[in-house]
């Protein structure tokens, strides 16, 4: 089979553990962007925290594109463009904020190039702002602070805690939320038919190819439906269980040890 598309992950699959991808990545995705190959970074991460990899990468001048948000918005690199974006309807946002109060989890969203929240002091706030490179802007009425258009909440709290909360928040908002933890200490909470699989479809009908000639690789279990999705699902040596076991093919080298060169090596 040969592949036209090659979609990465980015923290725990792309980049190793300080955030950074690795020379020898670098230039083995460069080579493949050259070669015809369309790039595509697929993150929950803000537009935002994305858009420092994807210049690394060039991938405006090689028409690559970008899922943030989980999938809640798509833009076409070389034209500049958001050609899908999905927010979540503004009279279900006080609904978030009090589902974030009843369960005492600290809450927040991205306007723009910052993060808002109620509490910046929050571990897992700041881990989501060295994450992003985003300044952090508190205030502790979010429901009057939110006067602009929202892709996506996270809930914020330890593992065990926010793994209990979970179903409790899923059953409150409906099924017109995608509601899934994209780390331990991170439950993401979009809209209704948000996540990196239906998004790569689109963008697949954007462009009209299919998704035989897809490999996607991930890590986390907000990467398992686009595993799923594509014509080879990858799984990182270091991801977890769950996407192992619903993967094409694991790695056997992890992030840190440059194993999205060893899938361009493999397969492209």
């Amino acid at each position: 089979m040969k592949y036209h598309m090659l979609v990465l992950d980015l923290d725990g699959t792309l980049t190793n553990a300080k955030k950074e991808i690795s020379t020898e990545t670098k230039e083995a995705l460069m080579k493949l962007q050259k070669q015809g190959v369309t790039l595509v970074l697929a993150s929950g991460r803000p537009t935002f925290g994305i858009e420092p990899l994807a210049k690394e990468l060039e991938l405006r001048e090689h028409g690559g594109f970008i899922v943030s948000f989980n999938g809640g918005r798509v833009i076409d690199c070389k034209e500049n463009k958001v050609i899908f974006e999905q927010t979540i309807k503004e009279e279900r946002i006080p609904q978030i904020v009090k589902l974030a109060k009843e369960h005492n989890v600290n809450l927040l969203t991205h306007k723009d190039n910052y993060i808002l929240t109620n509490d910046e002091t929050d571990t897992y706030v700041q881990i989501e702002g060295k994450i992003n490179k985003m300044p952090v802007v508190e205030d502790k009425n979010l429901e009057q602070a939110i006067s602009f258009p929202v892709i996506k909440f996270i809930m914020l709290g330890d593992g065990e805690y926010l793994a209990e909360v979970e179903p409790s928040v899923k059953d409150a908002l409906g099924e017109k939320f995608s509601v899934y933890r994209s780390e331990p200490f991170f439950l993401e909470i979009m809209a209704e038919g948000i996540d990196k699989a239906q998004s790569l479809q689109r963008l697949l009908d954007y462009l009209g190819r299919e998704k035989d000639g897809m490999v996607a690789c991930g890590d986390g279990y907000n990467d398992i439906s686009m595993v799923e999705f594509a014509g080879l699902g990858v799984a990182m040596k270091n991801g977890n269980d769950t996407i192992k076991e619903k993967a094409d093919y694991v790695t056997e080298k992890t992030n840190d040890e440059n194993g999205i060169v060893e899938v361009i090596e493999k397969f492209f």
